[in-house]
């Protein structure tokens, strides 16, 4: 008992500490967003700010409609590519599980063959704008990328460790392959689909990329593209020659380093709303398979 109740000690003690590791960043993050810019770059980042300074955010909400605007097209493109996106790739994994399907190694490959290969940069841009007409549409958010095969194999994975005698008692009971999948797979497989819904939910909310190619109306511009020109106009500022133009302004007035974890700050904020509704699925998902009953 007495080694048993030191190793748990030891654990505990480790595990804290990694907690504290863990943690400290993000502290360190919002202390130096609140800091006055003079205060790092004279004496660097510090956990706690020698001067208490909002000017970071200031800067970042200096247009606050544009900052709204962006928050709720960004919420409305990456909730509805996280729902869209489990309900189609759990559909394809239900039905390449399926032991009794036809050319599903056949199936499996094709979708497989698009991991290894994409059509590259210049073809993707004319499919979208020339052909599917996704530009400066919100659906060109929505539906690239909509379906990946590395998730779809891993739902798929999970779905095959669901025992069949219960898709086999529900056939029994004069059930269909609806009732099937949405009242025994879909329940018995929370774990996964939580774990894929939040990998997609970050993904999209921390696209830029996207609103730089197809996106050229204000309204449509996403949170990450917003923030992300916020952060090239200061860059673009700093490399201004300081000497032509001391009288309009001083390099002290624009912060730089403090606006960066401002940003941060902004766009991490949401996604720590969200981490915890998704928690109590990851560890039953670390403990699937586990135990065998």
């Amino acid at each position: 008992m007495y080694k048993k109740a030191v190793s748990q000690t030891i654990l505990k003690i480790a595990l804290a500490l990694l907690a504290v590791l863990i943690i400290y960043p993000f502290i360190l993050l919002v202390s130096v967003s609140f800091s006055a810019e003079k205060d790092i770059l004279s004496y660097g980042y510090s956990i706690i700010p020698k001067t208490f300074d909002v000017e970071a955010y200031r800067y970042v909400f200096k247009n606050p409609m544009a900052l709204v605007n962006a928050y709720k097209v960004t919420t409305l493109f990456s909730v509805a590519a996280m729902c869209l996106g489990v309900f189609f790739m759990s559909m394809i994994a239900y039905v390449l599980s399926r032991k009794d399907l036809r050319g599903r190694n056949v199936l499996s490959f094709f979708l497989y063959f698009t991991m290894l290969f994409n059509g590259g940069l210049v073809p993707t841009y004319i499919l979208m704008t020339k052909y599917l007409y996704l530009n400066d549409t919100i659906w060109v958010y929505i539906l690239p990328g909509l379906i990946s095969p590395w998730y779809v194999f891993m739902i798929r994975t999970f779905f095959n460790g669901i025992p069949a005698e219960l898709s086999e008692s529900v056939r029994i009971d004069g059930g269909n392959v609806y009732t099937i999948f949405f009242k025994i797979i879909i329940p018995l497989s929370k774990p996964v689909l939580a774990t894929v819904a939040l990998f997609l939910f970050l993904a999209k909310w921390n696209d830029w990329y996207t609103a730089m190619l197809y996106i050229n109306k204000e309204n449509l511009v996403s949170l990450q593209y917003l923030l992300q020109r916020i952060l090239q106009n200061i860059q673009l500022l700093q490399n201004l020659n300081y000497g032509a133009v001391s009288s309009l302004m001083n390099e002290l007035d624009i912060p730089a380093e403090t606006v960066r974890m401002a940003m941060a700050v902004v766009v991490a904020g949401p996604a720590l709303i969200v981490f915890p509704f998704f928690q109590k699925y990851f560890v039953r998902g670390l403990t699937v398979g586990g135990v065998k009953g």
